[in-house]
């Protein structure tokens, strides 16, 4: 067999976010094929063989790349409408749109949100794609077509909605699938792209939508096939004061309890937003080491409220970041997250004590591949795990008169990504993606937009 190919980065401030936090000013790091084969201070150990690159880093921090827990791709042609709703009043509205959605336009939208991401930084993404309406084609292939070729880490939460209008839900009832045809698509799109492997670079989880557009059946039988299955669980939870008030009226328990009834609780499950959580909630997660995607920019943009992250943290709850989808989140951005979580989780009960620079920095890595069950081989820089990391420019205008780089990362304008890394391969350099052509996805998801708003005003 031949011998692993290298490349060496030396000369860059270094942040592991390992176990300890370790961080050197000056340091290096190795990658020898797709994994990282030794990081510390100073310069490379002499005489390493097959090196086929050697980079000077020189005003620049690398970190782990960053982990997105929670995203909408097809939301990326729905950018810029309702944009003074709540959450309910925003999906009301947008649903009859999002249910004309056809594989095209879900090709497209997942080309644009995996672009915007990944050229700031993300190395791993995921997708809670959960509208599948009759005749629109293979969304679940194109999408993870799409994450291929982009060349991130990805994981499709397999959605699944079958609580339409009818039902008292919110979806048209043409936007729903049936109970049965949910439950045997999503074991499908289980049984054909998920990899259970260390390096895998494509994963599903079963991920029905929410408890508003799903049945109880569904979360039950979902959650039972994906425990035979081996895979991950995903849906949102307690996202808004109506969502709690709905549990109420229709499951006589509030949203945790809920879940724990119907087997969504566990270490291998997380839920998007979990912003209205009483003590009690918390204790439940941390019991259950479920996990949460916190998504600050979303929960501000619905007006939902500040998820009480310190506390999780405290608690021992796993916590990640999330974009969630571009029509709560316009910018698609990750990086974005790592300033707005701890921005506006001080303006909750723990003021200025609620989150520090490191621990937005660990949100948006590590804690984000503990939550995709991914944190033995990716989130964090040490000897032996994926090569997966950023390489982010420090010394322009922007950064360079903050002396800490994680302080100038997190509280700082969004910084430059001159490299980016996935699976030991470049895949951003100088903040343009290598792997796609940018222009031309902006023309066709510019394209997909227009088509979707014409077919969606025409019925």
């Amino acid at each position: 067999m031949a011998a692993a190919q290298r490349t060496v980065i030396e000369n860059c401030s270094i942040a592991t976010v390992d176990a300890d936090d370790t961080e050197y000013a000056s340091g290096y790091l190795v990658l020898a094929g797709n994994r990282i084969e030794a990081l510390g201070a100073g310069t490379a150990p002499e005489g390493l063989e097959n090196v086929v690159r050697r980079i000077d880093a020189t005003g620049h921090l690398a970190t782990p790349g960053l982990v997105n827990t929670h995203h909408h791709f097809y939301q990326w042609i729905t950018r810029g409408l309702a944009t003074d709703h709540n959450l309910f009043d925003w999906l009301v509205a947008l649903y009859p749109v999002w249910a004309r959605i056809d594989e095209p336009m879900a090709y497209a939208a997942a080309q644009g949100s995996l672009a915007m991401m990944a050229r700031g930084g993300v190395t791993t993404a995921m997708d809670h794609h959960y509208v599948y309406p009759r005749g629109a084609g293979d969304l679940s292939g194109a999408i993870i077509r799409a994450a291929r070729e982009t060349g991130v880490r990805f994981t499709l939460a397999r959605g699944s909605m079958d609580r339409g209008e009818k039902d008292g839900g919110l979806p048209p009832d043409f936007a729903v699938e049936t109970l049965e045809d949910a439950l045997a698509a999503t074991e499908a799109t289980v049984r054909e792209h998920h990899d259970a492997s260390p390096d895998a670079m494509t994963q599903v989880a079963v991920a029905p939508c929410s408890p508003f557009s799903v049945s109880t059946e569904l979360m039950r039988e979902a959650a039972e096939s994906a425990r035979r299955l081996g895979v991950r669980l995903h849906t949102h939870g307690s996202e808004t004061v109506e969502e709690e008030k709905f549990c109420h009226e229709l499951f006589g328990m509030g949203p945790t309890d809920y879940f724990e009834s119907t087997g969504w609780l566990g270490e291998d499950v997380w839920m998007a937003h979990c912003v209205h959580m009483n003590d009690s909630d918390i204790a439940a997660f941390a019991r259950t080491k479920t996990g949460v995607a916190h998504c600050p920019s979303s929960n501000a943009r619905l007006a939902a409220g500040i998820a009480r992250v310190p506390d999780m943290l405290a608690a021992g709850v796993p916590v990640g970041l999330g974009v969630d989808g571009t029509a709560s989140n316009e910018s698609g951005e990750l990086h974005t997250e790592l300033r707005n979580a701890l921005l506006i989780n001080r303006l909750g009960a723990h003021k200025e004590a609620a989150l520090t620079a490191r621990q937005a920095l660990r949100l948006g890595t590590h804690g984000g591949a503990r939550v995709l069950g991914r944190a033995a081989e990716t989130g964090s820089l040490e000897a032996g795990k994926l090569a997966d990391l950023v390489l982010w420019r420090m010394d322009t205008l922007a950064h360079s008169s903050i002396a800490d780089p994680v302080t100038a990362l997190v509280f700082g304008a969004a910084a430059p990504v001159t490299a980016s890394f996935v699976n030991g391969r470049q895949i951003v350099e100088d903040g343009r993606l290598l792997t796609v052509d940018e222009d031309a996805i902006a023309h066709t998801t510019r394209d997909q937009a227009r088509r979707l708003a014409r077919i969606a005003a025409q019925r």
